[in-house]
């Protein structure tokens, strides 16, 4: 027996060891809040335990999720890589990874790390059960074996979107001392969702300073890394989907205790202005606990001892957010944010569903269609220039567009030039329309695609160019790659000629839908609506999309249908049958269905 005792406690003391050599590290994660803390500047946030944690900690101020969404960005944190390659950037597009992509708690978790989730995983891909534990909404880390070292992360839902949704009686702050961002008017429901969110972002801090303390009083504290973060930005109209600074800019405070301090190049309660984004989180943790970074990790280490030199640039993408199609890339310096629109003849305040649960968004659509909006607030109703070009630094709230401004060209120039070279090095598929990204999918993963010689990523790429920049002395090649052998390019073609309104496409365009690709003709069928060169064919080719199987197909046709109000009518018995399914997975074509029975039903 004593035996037995001895080599147990040989045991136990060699998992000490092990722990003690390498840090526990905890992840604590809020929902849909930008850097509105007191840490940060945020006089109006009422968050002492978030303050009092930067002060003892690292604070980054110019730390960046890589899409302004959840289910995207959390994609990025998983897996070390931007979703654009990996085909994943669209919301809960769920298509799968390659086979040597891994999630990278397994890492940890085979390198004998206990790893737990704490409740949200949302990674917008296939899921990998092997990486975790633990993973539900009692996963902790206190079910581990006797000094076995962990990896764990607790979500915040409590700032999540979803808390505006039914407006509370009673408030902490103040809506009439609310500061409101200069886009917003100042409506009785803004001024209340503002307050509101504060009040959340309130006990956000709370929660976040009991799972403080409950590390403490386990004493665990002196053993763990602490990364506080939020999954993306937040949380009103204009900043999570968007990509501003509101959507894109994240808070994050990270702790090493004494014994792991030298894993930071920062001193504890200094500030960091390194560039970091949600692709160098996992390619960190592994630093901070020694083991090899994979290759195909696209990020950098920030801490611990794989380092890498910081980056010049955080770069930042947008697809389809819920039932809404878009396409948006982004480049951020220390001074600088560029905004690349794919898709500018897209408003940015395309009708979601779930975001107009907020009240506060319908106020400011009604005041915006009352005309009475100065040109900031009417502007999110608007359609988007092809380029944005932002001073964080004077114009936080991204307002002022300096890209048609000749004092700036020349930073116009370069972060264009970056972010053409980022878009090429990562191959990014996401120029494919998502009605032939879902097929292909089924087929291979989106990233081996892109790689396989059948992605004529150059041509693709300089049709989209042309075909978003809004010049008219494009048109005549527009027109000439309708017939191109490559369905993307003759899609980008057709979305060129609505961009441009180019009424003098008429045949071609109609010639198009015969395409053989139901998503070139749903292209070239808005073309043909906007122009005005053959409403009735553009409804009808429509109409027919709708009786696609592919769901991304629908989905496309009904944000066309969506523009074309009572036009709609031919479409509505086949609508309303979109409208009554009850999908389990995919619902954003019935989502959209909805919406279009409800407008067209308003019209008439």
């Amino acid at each position: 027996m004593k035996k037995w005792l001895l080599i147990t406690a040989i045991l136990l003391s060699f998992s000490d060891v092990r722990s003690q050599g390498r840090p526990n590290i905890l992840w604590i994660v809020s929902e849909d809040n930008t850097t509105m803390l007191g840490s940060y500047g945020d006089q109006f946030a009422t968050t002492p335990n978030l303050d009092k944690f930067a002060a003892e900690s690292i604070r980054y101020k110019n730390a960046f999720s890589t899409a302004p969404v959840c289910a995207p960005s959390r994609n990025t944190l998983i897996t070390g890589m931007y979703p654009p390659s990996l085909g994943t950037e669209h919301m809960r597009s769920v298509y799968p990874a390659p086979d040597f992509v891994k999630f990278f708690p397994r890492y940890l978790r085979e390198a004998g790390y206990y790893t737990t989730n704490n409740a949200k995983k949302d990674y917008n891909t296939t899921d990998q059960l092997e990486a975790w534990d633990e993973s539900s909404n009692k996963a902790t880390y206190k079910n581990r074996k006797p000094g076995q070292p962990f990896f764990a992360v607790f979500n915040l839902n409590v700032s999540h979107e979803s808390s505006l949704h039914e407006p509370v009686a009673s408030l902490k702050h103040d809506p009439e001392k609310v500061p409101l961002p200069p886009y917003h008017p100042a409506t009785t429901e803004l001024k209340h969702d503002w307050a509101q969110y504060y009040d959340k972002l309130e006990e956000m801090d709370r929660q976040f300073a009991a799972l403080l303390r409950e590390l403490q009083d386990g004493g665990l504290a002196e053993n763990t890394v602490v990364f506080y973060y939020a999954d993306n930005g937040g949380v009103l109209a204009r900043s999570k989907r968007f990509m501003y600074e509101s959507g894109l800019h994240v808070p994050l405070i990270i702790h090493l205790p004494p014994k792991y301090a030298h894993l930071a190049k920062n001193k504890q309660g200094t500030v960091s202005d390194r560039l970091v984004t949600f692709l160098d989180f996992a390619p960190t943790v592994l630093s901070l606990v020694d083991i090899k970074i994979p290759d195909y990790m696209q990020g950098g280490a920030f801490l611990g001892k794989q380092q890498k030199p910081e980056p010049a640039y955080a770069y930042g993408f947008r697809g389809r957010m819920d039932e809404r199609i878009d396409m948006s890339r982004s480049v951020r310096d220390k001074k600088y944010r560029y905004i690349r629109n794919y898709l500018p003849n897209k408003i940015y305040g395309q009708f979601l569903e779930y975001l107009w649960r907020a009240p506060s968004v319908k106020s400011w659509e009604d005041l915006y269609k009352a005309g009475k909006l100065n040109a900031v607030q009417s502007k999110f109703w608007e359609a988007k220039p092809a380029e944005e070009l932002f001073d964080v630094e004077t114009d936080p709230h991204n307002i002022h567009n300096l890209a048609e401004d000749p004092k700036y060209k020349a930073e116009l120039v370069r972060l264009k030039k970056a972010n053409d070279q980022w878009i090429r090095e990562s191959k990014d598929i996401g120029f494919i329309p998502e009605a032939i990204l879902y097929g292909i999918a089924k087929k291979t993963p989106l990233y081996d695609y892109a790689r396989s010689g059948k992605y004529d990523f150059e041509k693709i790429i300089t049709t989209a160019d042309i075909a978003t920049s809004r010049n008219p002395v494009h048109s005549k090649e527009l027109i000439k790659r309708l017939s191109d052998p490559d369905p993307v390019v003759r899609y980008w073609a057709a979305t060129g000629l609505t961009i441009l309104k180019e009424s003098s496409a008429k045949a071609p365009l109609i010639k198009v839908l015969s395409d053989p690709e139901v998503a070139v003709r749903i292209a070239a069928a808005e073309a043909l609506y906007i122009t005005g060169a053959d409403k009735s064919a553009a409804v009808a080719t429509l109409t027919d999309a709708l009786k696609s199987a592919n769901p991304y197909a629908r989905l496309q046709a009904l944000n066309v249908l969506d523009l074309t109000g009572k036009d709609a009518k031919p479409a509505l018995d086949l609508v309303k049958k979109i409208a009554d399914q009850k999908a389990e997975m995919f619902d954003y074509d019935v989502r959209a269905a909805k919406v279009l029975v409800e407008r067209v039903g308003k019209e008439e």
